[in-house]
């Protein structure tokens, strides 16, 4: 874990309300896997106060970037900030992607702004020679995020759409499921998947159906992101888990889902 300031190289807009942040940070960004994030102070004034936690969308060199959403105080301030002026960050931090697997072929499941750690994931499939099947979920066709970069690694992609503007009409769980049904059961497969609670959750019910490996991203509110306020934790087989020391990844039988983590920690 290194703390640094960061100098933006770009912060360029890439849909309606979603930015793609570069930063020059050569030691994180040599440290850094798939599923890990960073915790970035967007201001040098009183407000916001505390750092935010987002996910390392894909490094370059010593280039790292950051895919987000422009949605409340602090990413808004993000999305003003221009090149040439410097962010003090924080990271690596977290468990990331496990990808020690005998599977033939991974199935990335995204939803919404959930894709932001799967294409520095796929980025490294890649450069295994392994197989990987993309499957994208939003709420509209705008929300569609990063299909060229998957397609561009030669993966296949498959879009679900809430709204059926694109892709399959339904929620991308629905799609998995099909997917699982038609075509992967002869393929030793494992799930890779980042996004709302309730999609992961779903993920999780059809790993255990299917009998398949999955390993989740879990999208929580942090405060510190170094495991020290207890604000992120999660109830497991294991007992709490912090998602930002133990986690954001987990194995997806791990975690149980019948009970929200009591506010103030364990």
């Amino acid at each position: 874990m290194l703390q640094t300031r960061a100098k933006i190289l770009y912060n360029k807009k890439v849909g309606p309300r979603y930015y793609r942040l570069a930063l020059g940070a050569a030691g994180v960004a040599r440290e850094s896997r798939p599923g890990q994030f960073v915790q970035i102070r967007v201001d040098d004034a009183f407000e916001p106060l505390l750092r935010r936690p987002f996910s390392i969308h894909r490094v370059k060199g010593g280039v790292l970037e950051v895919l987000y959403e422009a949605v409340g105080q602090a990413s808004e301030i993000l999305a003003k900030k221009k090149p040439g002026k410097y962010l003090e960050i924080i990271g690596p931090l977290g468990n990331g992607f496990s990808l020690d697997s005998n599977s033939h072929v991974s199935l990335l499941v995204a939803g919404g702004i959930g894709v932001a750690p799967l294409v520095f994931l796929a980025e490294k499939i890649a450069r295994r020679n392994k197989k990987a099947i993309i499957l994208l979920g939003a709420r509209d066709k705008k929300d569609i995020l990063c299909q060229k970069d998957f397609q561009d690694l030669g993966f296949g992609v498959k879009i679900s759409t809430d709204n059926g503007s694109r892709g399959f009409k339904g929620r991308i769980t629905e799609l998995l499921r099909q997917q699982l049904t038609t075509n992967c059961q002869s393929q030793k497969p494992v799930i890779y998947a980042c996004g709302p609670r309730p999609m992961l959750r779903e993920v999780t019910r059809l790993s255990r159906k299917f009998k398949i490996p999955a390993w989740i991203s879990l999208e929580e509110h942090m405060a510190c992101g170094l495991g020290a306020c207890l604000g992120c934790v999660v109830e497991t087989k294991s007992g709490y888990q912090r998602v930002c020391k133990e986690g954001p990844v987990f194995q997806a039988p791990e975690i149980i889902w019948e009970n929200k983590s009591p506010k103030g920690g364990p």
